[in-house]
């Protein structure tokens, strides 16, 4: 029932703006934070690693998230069948945009245009120094740590550096999030893939497209906190669900596509 449900409303979506998280990657190799198996589940005290405070004050922190790093899965994880399906959906010209929690960069490297991307949690595949802004490569940054400087400095003020990416009690982007906030609006169905709808802002844009009028759909292995609002949820794998959802066509006698992202739609 509610996978033809989601079947129908693709049939009828002209634009849809998707959001992915962890979910989506799993298949790749690389696990998820909050799931069964999470990385965070099986370890609580990951999450410090993740968290600024602890990163920029406790050094041990800042040399432990060093070597995780340099062993992090997405090093040498390949694109699945569900980041293909998000190429599809683009091809198909129906993908508005692809708001995306994840850091690994998975669905660029499926033919996914990176100006299509919107990575709301930023890249593992670059360092930012938290004192001068300076922005490396990861790679490089690990290089160092390979030759023995467990915590590399900002070879440009000495400052404290640390992946480019939104740790806990940090903001997001503003740029970013104002463009995911844009796609959210200007769609008339959300997608949300993979993803625990826990983590704000990011949860909150599926909310904002709902208030816009658009249709959400779920698709993700544990309940999330916007089920009840969902036009369908689904459980299935993402690599076998997705792939299904993108390949219903267009119903061309839908509406005509009306946003509130759309100016002429403003009265």
């Amino acid at each position: 029932m509610e996978r033809q449900r989601a079947r129908e409303l693709f049939a009828a979506a002209r634009r849809i703006t998707a959001l992915t998280g962890a979910g989506v990657s799993t298949a790749s190799g690389i696990p998820d934070f909050r799931g069964p198996n999470g990385v965070w589940t099986r370890n609580p005290a990951a999450q410090r690693l993740s968290d600024i405070d602890s990163y920029v004050f406790d050094p041990q922190v800042r040399e432990l998230a060093w070597r995780s790093r340099a062993e992090h899965p997405a090093w040498h994880a390949e694109p699945n069948a569900a980041h293909r399906a998000f190429v599809d959906l683009d091809r198909a010209g129906r993908l508005g945009a692809l708001l995306t929690q994840n850091i690994d960069e998975l669905h660029q490297r499926a033919g996914l245009d990176r100006d299509r991307v919107l990575e709301l949690h930023g890249t593992m595949f670059k360092v930012v120094c938290l004192s001068c802004g300076a922005v490396t490569s990861m790679r490089s940054a690990l290089r160092r740590v390979a030759d023995g400087e467990p915590d590399p400095s900002c070879l440009e003020c000495g400052g404290i550096l640390k992946s480019a990416t939104i740790s806990f009690g940090q903001a997001l982007d503003a740029e970013v999030l104002r463009r995911a906030q844009r796609a959210a609006l200007d769609c008339d169905l959300f997608l949300a893939a993979g993803t625990s709808l826990t983590v704000h802002p990011a949860a909150g844009l599926a909310e904002l497209a709902v208030r816009a009028g658009a249709e959400l759909v779920i698709c993700n292995a544990e309940p999330t906190p916007y089920d009840e609002v969902a036009a369908a949820v689904l459980r299935g794998p993402l690599v076998e669900v997705l792939p299904e959802l993108v390949a219903v066509p267009l119903n061309e006698s839908a509406p005509p596509l009306r946003t509130w992202g759309d100016p002429s739609t403003w009265d």
